[in-house]
């Protein structure tokens, strides 16, 4: 096991979460509050982090069992490290409580222990948000844009921090792969910042809705989240909520002329497809609430990209909408945004090989000796592929069932509990119930909150990263 290597990248990791604090510093400093958390959190960061990269590893040789591991602590160190500021500014005082908000965050779950958000200063209510965009695209990916690392380091990085079932290479070396994904993720953020501004939307909000838009995310920072504003303002959000949860491929197709090479991507399509189905049915089945079919569309087609790009925003309370509709927004929890996009959830092209795999077994039981092959965009998908697909579901399952199980220790309803996990092993945020969109995970009790903790971790980095550190061979190797 490479040590040097890993702890090397565990001090930038150190490093960058230090530079990061540098804009709730400036924040703190425009609106003129303390922000002295903030700096000594830098101060910590750096302190750890500067003696680890003082030395460059003479070897580099990183294989994927280590990219998993290093991808982990990163992932908790991260974390660990974002939840100081609330702990010594008192706005949080449980330490779990500021560990499960500053997860959430980094992992794109927006799930909150906070009753009142509006409350926190504007230092902390950037810094939320701000989270949720280092996590989008993945803060280890973005440190491989500028690391001058051995290419299998890269690599087996960024298969094991970027979600979906695949990881592959859009030019030939990794470095500006990162930093191709990088450019057209900055580049709609800002975009997406500049239309919500001339859409009337202040600075500070535009700048935090569309951090939890590009990261779907969904940390607000008004407590009714986004329903107070206008419907142009929730329109565009709406867009690029969807257009975040579109695999960033696509856009690199586009970016090189080669349109008509992304828009023949099936999980592209078969996601637009999902998308404009659940928000016809739900439409249609909550008309009656709303006083015209305009609104009932304008509200379900925003939840809709909300829960299946797992964002989580809200612009009106889903929890007292018919079970009907309830019942296609926590199905849509599952099925998740496309692979290589910011969202969270099982994603769309595991459905796809999925059903594709269920499809084959049947023809082969009526023709047994019939050779038949899984494709998908007119390519021939591997065994391995399948096969990781096949063993992800078993793991998600499991995982899921044992944390359903876990948490019901609080003796919460069952609704309660299932949505909580689905809202974190997914990465959403608001479940039904006592999870529901106006409330909050402050009810659960610290074990509890453990057991979401590692959910939104494990959701976020695809399960395995996160299960090699409890298992035995994985220490051994060490």
């Amino acid at each position: 096991m490479n040590y040097s290597v890993i702890f090397y990248i565990m001090g930038w990791i150190l490093n960058f979460e230090a530079v990061f604090m540098i804009l709730p510093c400036i924040v703190a400093l425009i609106y003129k509050e303390p922000a002295g958390c903030y700096l000594l959190t830098m101060a910590l960061c750096l302190l750890m982090g500067i003696p680890l990269v003082l030395k460059k590893p003479k070897n580099q040789i990183f294989y994927t069992a280590e990219g998993f591991v290093t991808v982990s602590l990163s992932w908790v160190v991260l974390s660990v490290m974002g939840a100081v500021p609330f702990l010594l500014s008192g706005h949080i005082l449980n330490p779990m409580d500021a560990l499960f908000e500053t997860v959430s965050g980094f992992t794109t779950t927006g799930a909150s222990i906070l009753n009142d958000v509006e409350a926190l200063p504007k230092c902390h209510l950037f810094w939320r948000s701000f989270t949720h965009w280092i996590g989008g695209m993945g803060v280890l990916v973005f440190i491989l844009s500028l690391l001058p690392l051995a290419g299998g380091t890269h690599m087996n990085l960024m298969k094991a921090e970027s979600p979906g079932p695949s990881v592959s290479k859009l030019v030939p070396k990794v470095q500006t792969t990162a930093k191709l994904l990088y450019s057209i993720y900055l580049g709609m953020t800002v975009l997406e910042c500049v239309i919500l501004l001339f859409g009337g939307m202040p600075l500070f909000d535009a700048i935090t809705i569309t951090f939890g838009t590009a990261g779907t995310g969904g940390f607000a920072i008004r407590n009714t989240s986004l329903g107070e504003y206008s419907a142009f303002q929730q329109n565009v959000v709406t867009v690029f909520m969807i257009l975040f949860g579109v695999n960033f491929n696509v856009y690199f197709l586009f970016l090189i002329g080669k349109i008509r090479a992304g828009l023949k991507s099936e999980e592209v399509r078969c996601y637009l497809l999902v998308i404009a189905a659940a928000i016809g049915i739900i439409t249609i089945d909550t008309m009656s609430l709303y006083r015209s079919a305009g609104e009932a569309l304008h509200h379900a087609a925003f939840q809709v990209g909300s829960i299946i790009t797992t964002t989580g925003y809200g612009t009106v309370d889903f929890n007292l909408w018919p079970q009907a509709s309830r019942t296609v927004l926590v199905l849509l929890m599952f099925i998740g945004a496309c692979a290589g996009s910011t969202g969270g959830g099982i994603k769309v092209s595991r459905f796809i090989v999925l059903f594709k795999s269920m499809k084959m077994e049947l023809s082969h039981l009526l023709h047994p000796n019939a050779v038949i092959k899984i494709k998908m965009d007119g390519k021939v998908l591997d065994e391995d592929m399948i096969r990781s697909v096949n063993v992800y579901m078993v793991a998600y399952i499991l995982l899921f069932a044992i944390s359903v199980f876990l948490i019901a220790v609080d003796e919460r309803d069952l609704i309660t509990n299932f949505t909580a996990v689905a809202a974190t092993f997914n990465n959403i945020g608001p479940g039904l119930e006592l999870v529901g969109p106006t409330q909050n995970f402050g009810l659960f009790s610290n074990f509890s909150k453990g057991v979401l903790i590692f959910d939104m971790l494990a959701g976020r980095l695809e399960i395995f990263p996160m299960l090699l550190l409890f298992n035995r061979e994985t220490w051994k190797r060490f």
